[in-house]
């Protein structure tokens, strides 16, 4: 398994790690992405860890908990071997400070991820999403204290406009403060939008991407087609109001091109579409999910070869959109010159 720099921490991770939202299996959400016991995490993992992804992502919203509970019951007697990534801030009760990244509930949600975890450190703490009520200096401070208290190792965002992330940079840099170095971020053939500005500050501020659903929310499974009804396990049934949204024809030319690059690879769709995104300026990690060992498996099988240049080509014509203002004119070619790196060429210039 390749590793890769996590933006400019000195950290290296997998090119691909594992999403956990799947254990647990609580509530109108997570019971569609999976219902994943203690049993079964273990069996996942030890496919993980023997095939080189040693990188494992929660929340503590995930299943009330529950994807953290059994995340530390699986990794129980081999901590060591892994590294762990968790994200906080979203409301995980009905008080008042049970949400949001205030000194109080930063520092009780650490605590609290801790215990579910059975482990005294956590190796990446991520903000899950921004809080607009409580100064980013609070916050940044906060975070600060917990790394040099030896109980998180790095920090993150999730969820943030660039604005966000910018200004929370700027801030850790105007107190001497830990920076953020991890951005969980949406990324798929079906979702680009993290290219117009938050890959370019990715770039230029050495921030790492772990790209979340690079299925765009089990749409690049392969099993969505044409002129085909949704198939009857998937679960855009469920949780489609939760999922990013995809024009239909855009994402129909998508997997249209995916079966035509699959069939040239001799490669699954699902290994296809996360191929596009390891090669990606910014990809620290790609963290797949799996409900058995089948997905697992099969997903696994995306790392160890590359598209060709062709390929990706392909690929980036089908699935791309025109980007609102004020990214347009870089994107079209009228701001050549002055573009940021790593802005995306329209089809005609690619």
């Amino acid at each position: 398994m390749e590793q890769r720099l996590l933006g400019r921490s000195g950290l290296r991770v997998p090119a691909l790690g594992f999403g956990a939202g799947t254990f647990g299996g609580q509530g109108p959400l997570f019971s569609a992405w999976g219902q994943t016991d203690v049993a079964g995490a273990r069996r996942l993992i030890d496919i993980c860890l023997d095939a080189g992804v040693n990188l494992f992502d929660t929340a503590d919203v995930y299943s009330s908990g529950a994807s953290e509970e059994i995340l530390g019951a699986a990794l129980e007697g081999r901590r060591q071997k892994a590294l762990i990534s968790t994200k906080v801030t979203l409301r995980t009760g009905d008080g008042p400070n049970d949400a949001g990244w205030s000194r109080h509930h930063l520092t009780e949600a650490t605590h609290a991820a801790l215990k579910r975890l059975k482990t005294d450190h956590i190796d990446i703490l991520q903000l899950h999403a921004f809080d607009a009520h409580t100064p980013v200096e609070q916050m940044l401070r906060t975070l600060d204290d917990l790394v040099r208290a030896g109980k998180v190792r790095a920090i993150g965002a999730s969820n943030f406009a660039g604005w966000q992330l910018m200004k929370a940079l700027a801030a850790a840099d105007r107190l001497g403060t830990e920076r953020f170095v991890a951005n969980q971020t949406y990324y798929s053939l079906v979702g680009r939008d993290y290219e117009w500005e938050l890959m370019p500050l990715g770039i230029d501020q050495g921030v790492g991407a772990l790209v979340w659903s690079p299925l765009g929310w089990g749409r690049l499974t392969g099993k969505i087609r044409r002129g085909a009804p949704l198939p009857a396990g998937s679960r855009l049934h469920e949780t489609a109001g939760f999922a990013p949204p995809v024009a239909e024809e855009r994402l129909y030319r998508v997997v249209d091109a995916l079966l035509q690059v699959a069939e040239e690879t001799g490669r699954t769709v699902p290994q296809v579409a996360i191929n596009w995104l390891l090669q990606r300026p910014t990809v620290s990690s790609v963290l797949i999910g799996a409900r058995n060992e089948a997905q697992l498996t099969q997903n696994l099988g995306a790392v160890g070869w590359n598209l060709t240049p062709a390929q990706v080509g392909a690929l980036d014509a089908a699935s791309a959109v025109t980007p609102p203002y004020p990214h347009y004119p870089y994107w079209n070619g009228q701001f050549t010159e002055l573009a940021p790196p790593a802005v995306p060429l329209p089809p005609s210039q690619a």
